[in-house]
């Protein structure tokens, strides 16, 4: 009589069943590696705040320019440092084979990348309130609306950069190449949200492409934030595609995921 057990069928990675418990224990990995980075971690929660600090003062004889830039720009510097720290960050745990000895683990690639956005989104919580309260309370940036609506924004910009960075690091073989991601996903954004002139005012192709864009409707919520005492219709909108496109993309990241770099 054979007593041997059966083989465990191997299950891939990508069909196993999400795991809260899975996801913690990644994201809590994740912030273990941070904490012994301190550049990374200076990369991410202070430089949004210098940049901030040095836009106040190139505008220093005209503080009403500030006012006007200074709220979108509140959103786009933590999306453009989230996406930088995160695409690399993830592929050189790619690189290094540590995603494959992961995914070789009861691990799913959802738990993976939920875990790694959970790990990110902490930390954008923290840079977000730092450069908002930055902003608002001493460089004198003034808002009409909630402080707190201003905040939402600026945090969904960062969640919004790392989910960009998590897909981007799936077509990557450098940490080079990742970084030559972002005149490709993040610089067309740039150009065209309506941070240098209205979208009304460009041509009428480059308008159509900036609506389809989710920096542009960053830069949007941000101006409603800026010119009204309320929360608008508009600001909801803008909110929610926001954080759609981040978990779309975060969705996508997912799907793409390597175990290796060729």
């Amino acid at each position: 009589m054979n007593t041997t057990a059966p083989a465990r069928a191997h299950v891939p990675a990508s069909t196993r069943a999400f795991s809260g418990a899975r996801t913690v224990a990644t994201a809590a990995r994740v912030l273990r590696q941070l904490r012994h980075d301190p550049r990374t971690i200076a990369l991410m929660i202070l430089v949004p705040c210098l940049m901030l600090v040095l836009l106040r003062y190139v505008f220093d004889a005209s503080p009403r320019t500030f006012d006007n830039i200074g709220a979108s720009l509140l959103g786009i510097f933590p999306l453009i440092t989230m996406f930088l720290v995160t695409s690399i960050a993830t592929l050189r745990e790619r690189t290094s084979g540590t995603l494959e000895r992961l995914l070789a683990m009861p691990l799913g690639k959802a738990d993976l990348i939920a875990g790694y956005a959970l790990a990110f989104g902490a930390v954008a919580v923290v840079q977000s309130a730092l450069a908002t309260g930055l902003a608002l309370w001493v460089l004198g940036l003034d808002v009409t609306g909630s402080p707190w609506l201003l905040l939402l924004v600026a945090l969904l910009d960062a969640l919004l950069g790392t989910a960009l960075g998590l897909f981007v690091s799936a077509f990557a073989a450098s940490e080079f190449q990742a970084v030559q991601f972002m005149p490709a996903v993040i610089f067309p954004q740039l150009l065209l949200c309506g941070l240098f002139t209205a979208r009304s005012n460009m041509h009428p192709v480059l308008e159509a492409i900036s609506d389809v864009l989710p920096m542009s409707y960053a830069v949007d919520g941000m101006n409603e934030v800026m010119h009204h005492a309320d929360m608008t219709t508009i600001f909801v909108r803008d909110v929610l595609i926001v954080a759609g496109c981040a978990v779309l993309v975060l969705a996508l990241g997912a799907a793409t995921l390597r175990r290796r770099t060729p």
